[in-house]
């Protein structure tokens, strides 16, 4: 208890809002909605208010690892039908889930007035949370690329296949590109060992040194190794952090939580209040470019 009060701490010093980060993937069948739902998992057992805000549309991913489906969605919140509180969905060890509805750019299209309101009334809901994670959509469609470019941290989710680390190369770029200041966090999954998980990231780190001309350092949030309880925990709909607590996966999966609560954070985090409206501004300026 006195560990997990002080990462609290840690988590809550000098800031009303929500860290809220990105967790994304270049490609899909990487394990990222997964890991998302496991890190929240996690983060909540050290003691921290976690929120997760399905970004994929319709809470679809989540549903399957977790067993839950939304009755209301943020698109309710937007059109004025529910309330914020209305729409939470409770989740395992006190997590609240968020469906994120049926696309970020309708943001766009309220008046400005509307979107103040929204943005007040999520940023109210959001400095009851220490740490909110967005599970985007893998690929770099809008709707994913809306939450990623967003935010100022993004965790990216690869595998050691060719074709996924050259997609998250991809999304690294353009995230980088779009916002030189993001902190970018790697989670290798379905490793043999931390050795591979290392030089998948130092191969990452190469060619982002040698094609981008902004400067930036990746950081190994960690790794999962194989482990046949991952695929069990998504059939049985419970984290394995739960179900399976002492195996290898869930070991990792806390090893990452803790240092994302100890690690480097934003000195001022937006909350996900801050990171719809600069959604809101983006879709904007992009409908009146095209």
């Amino acid at each position: 208890m006195d560990q997990a009060e002080s990462l609290r701490q840690m988590a809550s010093q000098v800031r009303r809002k929500a860290r809220a980060i990105a967790v994304t993937s270049g490609k899909g069948g990487v394990g990222k909605t997964s890991i998302a739902v496991n890190l929240a998992v996690a983060l909540s057992r050290l003691g921290l208010k976690v929120g997760i805000l399905d970004g994929d549309l319709g809470l679809a991913n989540v549903d399957i690892v977790l067993g839950i489906t939304p009755e209301y969605t943020l698109s309710h919140v937007l059109n004025g039908q529910k309330s914020l509180e209305e729409i939470i969905l409770p989740g395992p060890m006190g997590i609240a889930i968020f469906a994120g509805g049926s696309g970020v750019y309708e943001l766009a299209n309220l008046s400005q007035w509307r979107l103040q309101r929204f943005v007040q009334s999520i940023g109210a809901l959001d400095s009851q949370f220490d740490i909110i994670l967005i599970d985007t959509g893998a690929g770099i469609s809008r709707n994913t690329m809306g939450f990623v470019t967003a935010c100022n941290e993004v965790i990216v989710v690869t595998t050691p296949e060719l074709t996924a680390i050259t997609d998250a190369y991809g999304i690294i770029k353009l995230l980088v590109t779009d916002n030189p200041s993001v902190t970018v966090r790697v989670v290798v999954n379905m490793v043999k060992s931390e050795a591979e998980a290392e030089k998948i990231l130092a191969s990452l780190q190469s060619v982002v040194d040698q094609f981008l001309k902004t400067r930036v350092s990746l950081d190994l949030l960690g790794y999962v190794p194989h482990d046949w309880v991952v695929s069990r925990a998504i059939q049985e709909q419970c984290p394995f952090v739960l179900s399976y607590p002492g195996s290898k996966a869930a070991m990792s999966v806390e090893g990452m939580a803790r240092k994302l609560v100890t690690g480097s954070a934003p000195a001022v985090p937006e909350g996900i209040g801050g990171i719809l409206k600069r959604m809101a501004s983006m879709a904007r300026w992009v409908r009146r470019r095209g």
